[in-house]
C-alpha cells in the first residue's frame, strides 16, 4: 500500500515537479516534429542511406581471391552501411514515437486519435524487431585490456 502522500508511486512534491503546461508540451512537440522533418529531408533519412549501396565489382573487377583487400573493404562498407541504415531508421522511429508520447501526455493517451495509438504501437513493435535482430543487446565500444 502506498502512503497517502504518494500518487501513482511518486510523492506529491515530485509529481508537481513533473507537471508541465500544455504550452510547454506543444512547444516540445513542435521541436520533435521539426527534428523529424529535418531528418526526413537530410542525407540521414533511412531511405536515402539505404540507397547508397556499392557493388562488389566497384572495388574489384576480378574474384575476391585476386584482390582480397578490396573484398574485405567491400564487406566492411556493407557492414557499416547496414548499421547506419538501422541507426537512421531507429532514430526516425524514436523521434516519431516521442512526438506521439508527448501528445499523449498532454491530452491523455486514451484521448489520442485511434490512428496515433496504432502508429505508436506499430513503432514499438518495429523497434523491438530491430533490437531482436541485433541480438537484443546494445552495442558498446570494446575496452582494451592491458596497456597501450
Amino acid at each position: 500500500m502506498l502512503p497517502a502522500e504518494m500518487a501513482g508511486g511518486v510523492s506529491a512534491a515530485r509529481a508537481a515537479n513533473l507537471e508541465v503546461t500544455g504550452e510547454a508540451l506543444s512547444t516540445f512537440v513542435k521541436r520533435v516534429d521539426s527534428a523529424l522533418r529535418n531528418l526526413e529531408g537530410s542525407a540521414g533519412d533511412p531511405t536515402r542511406i539505404g540507397a547508397q549501396r556499392i557493388k562488389p565489382s566497384s572495388l574489384n573487377s576480378g574474384s575476391a581471391s585476386a584482390f582480397p583487400e578490396a573484398h574485405a573493404l567491400y564487406l566492411q562498407y556493407n557492414r557499416v552501411h547496414e548499421e547506419l541504415t538501422s541507426l537512421s531508421k531507429t532514430l526516425h522511429l524514436q523521434i516519431e514515437a516521442i512526438g506521439i508520447a508527448v501528445r499523449g501526455a498532454h491530452v491523455g493517451f486514451d484521448n489520442l486519435e485511434e490512428e496515433q495509438r496504432r502508429r505508436f504501437e506499430l513503432i514499438q513493435t518495429q523497434l523491438k524487431q530491430i533490437e531482436d535482430a541485433r541480438g537484443g543487446k546494445q552495442r558498446t565500444e570494446s575496452t582494451v585490456s592491458g596497456g597501450l
